[in-house]
């Protein structure tokens, strides 16, 4: 049985306790090594990141009377700063109902959107909120806040000095626009917070603010922007001199990419859940290529199987679909031509004929000692001859 979420979120704030030897003896000594600046998860949609996001605001500011009350979401806040999908929930547009109506996107009012609209107004960051946002748009789609910043409508520039009526704008830009208003929070907490004395800085009420907790800003992005996005978020973190923390959950594995190599620092983990409703945080050391992506599944699916000794006829068919993604992804026509080539039309001929036979003296599970061999020949042939990642040592 794995772990509970409110488990895998104490996980990720604590300390680690390592063993490590002393150069020149043989005495190991333990010591404890505060959590990384960065923490980079990689889950499949529906996992459980929303709620980890949750859980972890829990874990770092808990409620003694567990109420959800005003208390804990004031402590939570001085404490994280994050985006989830609930975030994006307390933007929603109000529709014009007849022809003379506009539309506006209205923010949900409650104590973290207050606060989060009041410091944004007081730091005079709507400027920099639409200078974000047209970054990932279009310079001529223009957001205009209303005085108390309850509301935000949208026009178009017409390239006459003209603006059109208000509009609404796309789903993904309106995520857009909701990832530039916390953006801009965030540009402006890590900046506030690279100024090493508190009394020198421009405002305190970052001062306790330890973890930045994102969960999938890009789930309604373009490539285009997804990038630009996570290119953008790197190089802010990366600006960062104080002791602020990062935790990114992502079900992307362009932007997971993306952030591991721009990033240095981190510790990168794959979050799973299992069928009895528990969950693994596991330690993963490469990008998604060499760490989950489904052709890696299924090269240890049949590396487990040889292990154990459970080769049976349908790891042929698993290696047939391991053969032929890798030579989708190496751009061959066929994936045939990626075997061996004295024995190629022997091969394939085997592959074909156990991964979709029908005869009925052909059901048995367990193929011939032959057999065997030839998938454990084609998958090292594979690995080795068309570049694998190899782990160290191997």
């Amino acid at each position: 049985m794995g772990q509970m979420l409110k488990d895998i979120a104490e996980q990720l704030s604590k300390a680690k306790t390592v063993q490590r030897t002393v150069p020149e003896t043989t005495k190991i000594v333990e010591e404890t090594k505060p959590p990384p600046k960065v923490q980079l998860i990689y889950a499949f949609n529906g996992t459980g990141k929303t709620r980890l996001s949750r859980e972890f605001k829990k874990a770092l500011a808990p409620n003694p009377n567990d109420d959800g009350g005003a208390n804990q979401v004031e402590a939570s806040r001085n404490k994280i700063l994050y985006y989830n999908a609930f975030t994006e929930d307390l933007f929603y547009w109000v529709n014009g109902l007849t022809p003379s109506d506009e539309p506006e996107l209205r923010i949900q009012p409650n104590s973290y959107t207050d606060w989060l609209l009041a410091l944004l107004k007081d730091l005079g960051q709507d400027g920099n909120i639409i200078k974000y946002f047209q970054r990932y748009t279009s310079d001529k789609l223009t957001p205009h806040f209303s005085e108390d910043f309850s509301s935000v409508s949208f026009s178009l520039e017409r390239g006459d000095n003209e603006l059109s009526g208000k509009i609404k704008i796309s789903k993904g830009e309106e995520s857009n626009f909701i990832w530039s208003v916390f953006y801009a929070l965030l540009d402006q907490v890590v900046a506030v917070l690279n100024v090493a004395e508190p009394e020198s800085r421009e405002t305190r009420q970052f001062d306790e603010i330890k973890y930045v907790f994102i969960d999938d800003p890009v789930s309604s992005l373009d490539d285009n922007h997804l990038i630009e996005v996570a290119v953008n978020l790197a190089g802010l973190i990366k600006s960062s001199n104080s002791d602020l923390k990062f935790i990114i959950a992502t079900h992307s594995p362009l932007f997971y990419n993306l952030l591991f190599n721009e990033l240095n620092n981190k510790v990168c983990y794959m979050l799973e859940r299992f069928a009895d409703g528990s969950y693994a945080l596991t330690e993963k050391y490469g990008d998604s290529n060499k760490s989950f992506s489904y052709h890696l599944h299924l090269l240890q699916t049949i590396e487990q199987a040889f292990t154990d000794g459970k080769i049976e006829r349908f790891h042929f068919t698993l290696l047939r679909n391991l053969y032929e993604k890798t030579a989708s992804f190496l751009g061959y026509p066929r994936w045939s031509e990626l075997l061996p080539d004295d024995k190629q039309l022997y091969y394939s001929r085997i592959i074909h004929f156990t991964s979709h036979s029908t005869l009925s003296n052909e059901a048995v599970a367990q193929p011939t000692p032959a057999e065997g061999a030839a998938v454990k020949l084609l998958l090292d042939h594979l690995k080795f001859k068309h570049a694998f990642w190899q782990p160290e040592g191997a």
